[in-house]
């Protein structure tokens, strides 16, 4: 299996400490803090742990940063089994403190009433340039001291439907789309497990999702004045997840005020919406000290 994939299925194995606690290790995926996904990642897969059914729906508030050196407990609590739903409390902590919280909730698939928007009409994967040689060409435009860093491959293979330069960013619509899968196809137990697939999913939910508020700004995550930050995460899963097939993660934002910026996701593979997410983004603007 290709190491960044192998990689992201043992960040996203966890380790039983006690019954409805267990421990996920860290990296250093995006910078000095935990990035967001991997803690979504492993609060769903810790509260699957505790679970017999998929996950349907995930809400999450991030309290602290994380310690990219520190590995995190996962406190599972449950809170229903009922017939229909079951729902687990998941807290994150590091250091002694809670640095994350999320309600989860499971439910078995049924049949019933079915209805989709239409799916957007954007290029097919095999169309696209993948996200590390659109790197490539900015090569020029990288300071020496962030390049080791921005040209690391994701844990995810990424096609981007439109590329931007983060380095020279204009104003633009709010809205941003790219495909998404892991590198290697999985075996037929790795296909099987069904909270990997969905925390994989949940992973790369926050892949540039905070970020499509800023577009109409034009600045980024790269503009020293702004400081960014998820504030809270929801995703739900209307229908089964594969990984390892091409995702389309269509989102766009809706308004930006109070310093906090609306994103909302939709998660399409196979012509099926499969998944929706929602995310509030700190975006505040700071001033810069000249020398």
């Amino acid at each position: 299996m290709n190491d960044l994939t192998q990689d992201l299925v043992d960040l996203l194995t966890l380790e039983k400490l006690e019954e409805h606690i267990f421990r996920g290790q860290s990296r250093n995926l995006v910078g000095k803090r935990v990035f967001g996904g991997q803690v979504l990642g492993q609060a769903l897969r810790a509260a699957s742990y505790t679970a017999d059914r998929p996950v349907h729906s995930l809400h999450a508030y991030f309290l602290f940063g994380g310690d990219i050196n520190t590995p995190i407990i996962y406190e599972v609590e449950k809170l229903r089994d009922g017939k229909s739903f079951l729902s687990r409390q998941v807290r994150a902590i590091q250091h002694g403190r809670i640095i994350f919280s999320a309600m989860v909730s499971f439910a078995s698939p049924e049949e019933g009433l079915e209805y989709q928007i239409a799916e957007p009409e954007y290029p097919a994967p095999e169309e696209l340039k993948s996200e590390q040689d659109l790197k490539l060409n900015l090569i020029s435009f990288i300071p020496e001291n962030i390049r080791t860093a921005f040209m690391r491959p994701r844990q995810v293979e990424i096609k981007p439907v439109s590329l931007t330069n983060p380095f020279q960013p204009q104003p633009e619509a709010p809205s941003n789309a790219f495909y998404m899968k892991t590198y290697d196809k999985f075996d037929q137990a790795l296909s099987e497990d069904i909270s990997l697939n969905q925390a994989i999913v949940a992973f790369y939910s926050d892949y540039s999702f905070m970020t499509t508020a800023l577009r109409p700004h034009g600045v980024n995550y790269l503009t020293p004045s702004v400081q960014c930050a998820s504030i809270d995460h929801a995703i739900y899963f209307h229908k089964p997840v594969k990984a390892d097939e091409w995702m389309l993660y269509d989102m766009d934002a809706t308004v930006t005020a109070s310093s906090r910026g609306l994103n909302f996701g939709r998660m399409w593979q196979n012509g099926q919406l499969v998944c929706s997410t929602v995310q509030e983004g700190l975006i505040r603007i700071r001033e810069i000290e000249t020398q």
